[in-house]
């Protein structure tokens, strides 16, 4: 049985702040002078996508809410709207958590796919709604389908370097809390 003391949850939420940052700082650094013609996937939400459902109790919801808005803020993106989505995809999958453990990789893999075009989607007809600019369609899709292409090279490194896997049937804490 794996027990996760107070102090290893509150590491992990702060491991994923500290990654969540990273990830912004990387798309905040002038890299290029020259502009790019594709996207890169969308990082910070793959990696809450495999946290929420492998480990939801690392990526509560307010702390979701938090690091989206910030990168909506420091993006340059409609503040809230990007984070709002988001937290609902990431929601999404930590109540289908036990379901898509049983399932295997492919349902969930499957399940984020949908997740992130659902939100590409409904970002695109938000912004359409409000005649806000928005991204060229080519280059949010880029993002889109490379983020959905990433997934289990994101899990990978979520499992290998941050030891965030799929909780057994059987793992619980000693106050019997699911871990």
């Amino acid at each position: 049985m794996n027990n996760v003391a107070p102090l290893s949850l509150w590491t992990m939420r702060a491991v994923f702040v500290a990654l969540a940052l990273v990830i912004l700082l990387g798309n905040l650094l002038p890299l290029q002078t020259l502009t790019r013609g594709w996207a890169g996937p969308d990082l910070l939400f793959g990696f809450a996508l495999a946290w929420s459902v492998r480990r939801p109790e690392y990526v509560p919801v307010p702390l979701l809410a938090a690091v989206f808005f910030l990168a909506d803020l420091l993006l340059s993106r409609p503040p809230g709207l990007g984070a709002a989505l988001m937290l609902m995809a990431c929601f999404d999958l930590q109540t289908r958590m036990l379901r898509l453990r049983d399932a295997g990789f492919a349902a969930e893999w499957g399940r984020a796919a949908v997740l992130i075009i659902a939100t590409a989607v409904a970002n695109r007809v938000a912004l359409a709604i409000f005649f806000v600019p928005a991204p060229s369609l080519i280059l949010a899709t880029f993002q889109t389908i490379a983020t959905a292409a990433v997934y289990p090279l994101i899990v990978g490194v979520s499992a290998l370097v941050f030891g965030v896997r799929l909780s057994a049937p059987g793992d619980i804490d000693k106050l019997g809390h699911r871990l």
